[in-house]
């Protein structure tokens, strides 16, 4: 049985750094642990200062804690599934920016921030830009939980992608561009990093949106 979804709290603009301390223990698959170790580097991305800054001028109110980067790392080869145990890479959806939300059932402001992720997607999602939630529930079931969890919360906009091996993520904590859960890239159509937020925040907000629509403007 899974575990009752958690009543949504309000967020706060400020940086949350929740610690991902997670077993070590689990057998990585080679497939994913070689797509993902180099992933910073799979993209030929150069710096983007004019798009950063257009993120951080946005980035304000309930998005405050955003930052604009646009340094030139790229993410096309970050290997992850879908809700078929399929895999695939954000080179598959080139052409769309993204937002893409790293998160755990097991995590209570990833929790929290759910019902905003689909708020969000259901009004800003189109041919030019997607929410991509993924998923690091651990192991041979953690799409399983996963899938429970998303069904019980009833958010219908929220696509099922998750990574049980945690590499795409721990490639992400070696380079220090992300901390703990739930953290947050958004990615331009070539599959270059934009801006990065550590922590939940309200995408619903109009705040959320306009950060949103400075990106898709890019």
């Amino acid at each position: 049985m899974s575990e009752p979804v958690a009543e949504r709290k309000r967020l706060t603009p400020r940086r949350v750094a929740v610690a991902a301390l997670l077993s070590a223990g689990l057998a990585i698959a080679a497939t994913f642990w070689v797509s993902n170790a180099g992933l910073l580097k799979a993209a030929e991305c150069a710096p983007q200062s004019v798009a950063a800054q257009k993120i951080d001028a946005a980035a304000v109110g309930q998005l405050a804690a955003l930052n604009g980067t646009g340094t030139g790392r790229g993410y096309s080869a970050m290997t992850f599934t879908d809700a078929e145990g399929k895999q695939r890479t954000l080179k598959d959806f080139a052409g769309k920016a993204l937002l893409v939300n790293f998160w755990a059932s097991w995590c209570v402001p990833c929790r929290a921030e759910m019902p905003a992720l689909d708020k969000l997607a259901a009004a800003e999602n189109d041919a030019g830009f997607m929410v991509l939630p993924i998923n690091l529930d651990l192991g041979t079931g953690g799409l399983d939980k996963a899938r429970a969890f998303l069904a019980e919360g009833n958010w219908p906009n929220l696509p099922l992608y998750a990574d049980s091996t945690f590499e795409s993520f721990k490639a992400l904590q070696t380079s220090a561009v992300a901390l703990g859960l739930p953290s947050t890239l958004l990615i331009d159509k070539n599959g270059c990093e934009l801006g990065v937020l550590q922590g939940p925040a309200e995408w619903d907000s109009s705040d959320g949106i306009n950060v949103i629509e400075a990106l898709k403007s890019i």
